[in-house]
Protein backbone atom coordinates (compact mmCIF):
# COMPACT_ATOMS: atom_id res chain seq x y z
CA UNK A 1 0.00 0.00 0.00
CA UNK A 2 2.59 2.31 0.57
CA UNK A 3 4.20 1.76 -2.56
CA UNK A 4 1.37 2.78 -4.30
CA UNK A 5 0.50 5.95 -2.14
CA UNK A 6 4.21 7.12 -3.28
CA UNK A 7 3.47 6.52 -6.75
CA UNK A 8 -0.03 7.98 -6.58
CA UNK A 9 1.63 11.17 -4.52
CA UNK A 10 4.37 11.54 -7.54
CA UNK A 11 2.12 11.08 -10.06
CA UNK A 12 -0.19 13.97 -8.66
CA UNK A 13 2.64 16.35 -7.43
CA UNK A 14 4.49 16.13 -10.91
CA UNK A 15 1.08 17.07 -12.58
CA UNK A 16 0.34 19.30 -10.27
CA UNK A 17 3.80 21.05 -10.68
CA UNK A 18 3.69 20.61 -14.33
CA UNK A 19 0.11 22.34 -15.24
CA UNK A 20 1.10 25.37 -12.79
CA UNK A 21 3.32 26.43 -15.68
CA UNK A 22 0.05 26.86 -17.24
CA UNK A 23 -0.54 29.99 -15.16
CA UNK A 24 2.74 31.37 -16.91
CA UNK A 25 1.45 30.60 -20.44
CA UNK A 26 -1.89 32.48 -19.22
CA UNK A 27 -0.28 35.39 -17.80
CA UNK A 28 1.87 36.23 -20.46
CA UNK A 29 -1.26 35.51 -22.89
CA UNK A 30 -2.89 38.12 -20.95
CA UNK A 31 -0.51 40.65 -20.90
CA UNK A 32 0.05 40.28 -24.72
CA UNK A 33 -3.76 41.31 -24.97
CA UNK A 34 -3.61 43.83 -22.85
CA UNK A 35 -0.54 45.40 -24.99
CA UNK A 36 -2.26 44.85 -28.04
CA UNK A 37 -5.75 45.98 -27.10
CA UNK A 38 -3.99 49.54 -25.46
CA UNK A 39 -1.24 50.51 -26.93
CA UNK A 40 -1.81 49.57 -30.49
CA UNK A 41 -5.70 49.14 -30.89
CA UNK A 42 -5.95 45.89 -32.12
CA UNK A 43 -6.69 43.32 -29.67
CA UNK A 44 -6.94 39.99 -30.37
CA UNK A 45 -10.05 36.97 -31.16
CA UNK A 46 -8.35 34.17 -29.86
CA UNK A 47 -6.64 35.06 -26.32
CA UNK A 48 -10.08 35.04 -24.09
CA UNK A 49 -10.57 31.42 -25.07
CA UNK A 50 -7.64 30.51 -25.11
CA UNK A 51 -6.80 32.02 -21.32
CA UNK A 52 -10.05 29.55 -20.50
CA UNK A 53 -8.22 26.38 -22.19
CA UNK A 54 -5.58 27.10 -20.07
CA UNK A 55 -7.25 28.29 -16.79
CA UNK A 56 -9.60 24.92 -17.27
CA UNK A 57 -6.34 22.88 -17.71
CA UNK A 58 -4.63 24.75 -14.69
CA UNK A 59 -8.23 23.66 -12.94
CA UNK A 60 -8.71 20.38 -13.57
CA UNK A 61 -5.17 19.08 -13.68
CA UNK A 62 -4.80 20.30 -10.25
CA UNK A 63 -7.73 18.47 -8.38
CA UNK A 64 -5.18 15.20 -7.80
CA UNK A 65 -2.45 17.21 -6.69
CA UNK A 66 -4.92 19.23 -4.37
CA UNK A 67 -5.95 16.13 -3.40
CA UNK A 68 -2.77 14.39 -2.23
CA UNK A 69 -1.56 17.65 -0.55
CA UNK A 70 -5.29 17.65 1.81
CA UNK A 71 -5.73 21.12 0.15
CA UNK A 72 -9.34 20.89 -0.56
CA UNK A 73 -11.83 22.80 1.63
CA UNK A 74 -12.94 20.94 4.48
CA UNK A 75 -15.62 21.38 6.95
CA UNK A 76 -13.47 19.97 9.72
CA UNK A 77 -14.89 22.13 13.32
CA UNK A 78 -15.98 18.61 14.36
CA UNK A 79 -13.69 16.56 12.07
CA UNK A 80 -10.51 17.39 13.54
CA UNK A 81 -11.38 16.40 17.39
CA UNK A 82 -11.67 13.12 16.15
CA UNK A 83 -8.73 10.34 16.89
CA UNK A 84 -6.65 9.64 13.87
CA UNK A 85 -8.42 6.20 13.59
CA UNK A 86 -11.91 7.73 14.14
CA UNK A 87 -11.08 10.07 11.34
CA UNK A 88 -9.95 7.49 8.89
CA UNK A 89 -13.02 5.41 9.08
CA UNK A 90 -15.00 8.43 8.51
CA UNK A 91 -12.69 8.87 5.36
CA UNK A 92 -13.09 5.99 4.22
CA UNK A 93 -16.90 5.48 4.49
CA UNK A 94 -17.16 8.77 2.89
CA UNK A 95 -14.69 8.62 -0.03
CA UNK A 96 -16.84 5.08 -0.92
CA UNK A 97 -20.23 7.19 -0.50
CA UNK A 98 -19.51 10.36 -2.30
CA UNK A 99 -16.02 10.40 -3.58
CA UNK A 100 -15.55 7.45 -5.61
CA UNK A 101 -19.24 7.55 -7.17
CA UNK A 102 -18.82 11.01 -8.54
CA UNK A 103 -15.56 11.01 -9.93
CA UNK A 104 -16.40 7.59 -11.88
CA UNK A 105 -18.91 9.57 -13.23
CA UNK A 106 -16.89 12.06 -14.25
CA UNK A 107 -14.53 9.61 -16.21
CA UNK A 108 -17.25 8.27 -17.78
CA UNK A 109 -19.17 10.73 -18.92
CA UNK A 110 -16.49 13.23 -19.57
CA UNK A 111 -15.49 10.65 -21.74
CA UNK A 112 -17.93 10.24 -23.77
CA UNK A 113 -18.35 14.69 -23.92
CA UNK A 114 -14.18 14.56 -24.83
CA UNK A 115 -15.22 11.83 -27.81
CA UNK A 116 -17.76 13.52 -29.07
CA UNK A 117 -16.42 16.64 -29.43
CA UNK A 118 -13.11 14.94 -30.96
CA UNK A 119 -15.01 12.87 -33.31
CA UNK A 120 -17.25 16.48 -34.28
CA UNK A 121 -13.36 19.03 -33.80
CA UNK A 122 -15.72 21.06 -31.59
CA UNK A 123 -14.78 24.56 -31.71
CA UNK A 124 -15.94 27.45 -29.52
CA UNK A 125 -19.47 28.48 -30.16
CA UNK A 126 -19.28 32.08 -28.95
CA UNK A 127 -15.86 33.07 -29.98
CA UNK A 128 -15.10 34.65 -33.52
CA UNK A 129 -12.10 33.25 -33.92
CA UNK A 130 -13.70 29.68 -33.45
CA UNK A 131 -10.68 28.25 -31.71
CA UNK A 132 -10.61 24.49 -31.05
CA UNK A 133 -12.05 23.21 -27.78
CA UNK A 134 -12.33 19.71 -27.75
CA UNK A 135 -8.81 19.16 -26.79
CA UNK A 136 -9.30 21.01 -24.21
CA UNK A 137 -12.79 19.10 -23.46
CA UNK A 138 -10.32 15.85 -23.31
CA UNK A 139 -9.08 17.14 -19.18
CA UNK A 140 -12.00 16.33 -17.84
CA UNK A 141 -11.90 12.34 -17.91
CA UNK A 142 -8.19 13.08 -17.35
CA UNK A 143 -8.86 14.61 -14.39
CA UNK A 144 -10.83 11.94 -13.21
CA UNK A 145 -8.61 9.60 -13.95
CA UNK A 146 -6.04 11.02 -11.76
CA UNK A 147 -8.42 11.95 -9.24
CA UNK A 148 -9.55 7.95 -9.44
CA UNK A 149 -5.91 7.13 -9.00
CA UNK A 150 -5.20 9.85 -6.11
CA UNK A 151 -8.30 8.63 -4.14
CA UNK A 152 -6.80 4.68 -4.04
CA UNK A 153 -4.29 6.16 -2.35
CA UNK A 154 -6.19 8.17 -0.39
CA UNK A 155 -8.05 5.52 0.75
CA UNK A 156 -4.68 3.20 1.66
CA UNK A 157 -3.55 5.97 4.02
CA UNK A 158 -6.83 5.33 5.58
CA UNK A 159 -6.58 1.84 5.53
CA UNK A 160 -2.97 2.36 7.39
CA UNK A 161 -4.22 4.69 9.57
CA UNK A 162 -6.86 2.79 11.06
CA UNK A 163 -3.98 -0.26 11.40
CA UNK A 164 -1.80 1.92 13.35
CA UNK A 165 -3.37 4.81 14.60
CA UNK A 166 -1.68 7.80 12.66
CA UNK A 167 -1.65 9.41 9.42
CA UNK A 168 0.99 8.45 6.89
CA UNK A 169 3.14 10.85 6.24
CA UNK A 170 2.46 13.23 3.29
CA UNK A 171 4.76 14.38 0.45
CA UNK A 172 4.84 17.98 1.25
CA UNK A 173 5.91 19.93 -1.84
CA UNK A 174 3.79 23.57 -0.62
CA UNK A 175 2.68 24.31 2.78
CA UNK A 176 0.31 26.62 3.91
CA UNK A 177 1.90 29.89 5.22
CA UNK A 178 -0.73 29.21 8.37
CA UNK A 179 0.92 26.18 9.69
CA UNK A 180 4.43 27.30 8.69
CA UNK A 181 3.67 30.15 11.09
CA UNK A 182 2.85 28.51 13.80
CA UNK A 183 5.59 25.90 13.65
CA UNK A 184 7.87 29.15 13.60
CA UNK A 185 5.78 29.99 16.80
CA UNK A 186 5.89 27.20 18.74
CA UNK A 187 9.68 26.71 18.16
CA UNK A 188 9.88 30.55 19.10
CA UNK A 189 7.69 29.57 22.57
CA UNK A 190 10.08 26.77 23.82
CA UNK A 191 12.84 28.86 23.00
CA UNK A 192 11.61 31.67 25.28
CA UNK A 193 11.18 29.26 27.55
CA UNK A 194 14.54 27.63 27.98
Amino acid sequence: MRVYIHFADTLSTSLGKAFSWCIVILMGGTCYEVIMAYAFNAPTLWNFDFSLQMYAGIFMMAAAYTLSTEAHVRGDVIYRLFKPRTQAWIDLILYFIFFFPGIIALVFYGYEYAALAWKIKETSWNSPAQINIYMAKSFIPLAGVSLVIQGISEVFRCIICIKVGHWPARMVSAEETEKILMRKSQKEDETDVI
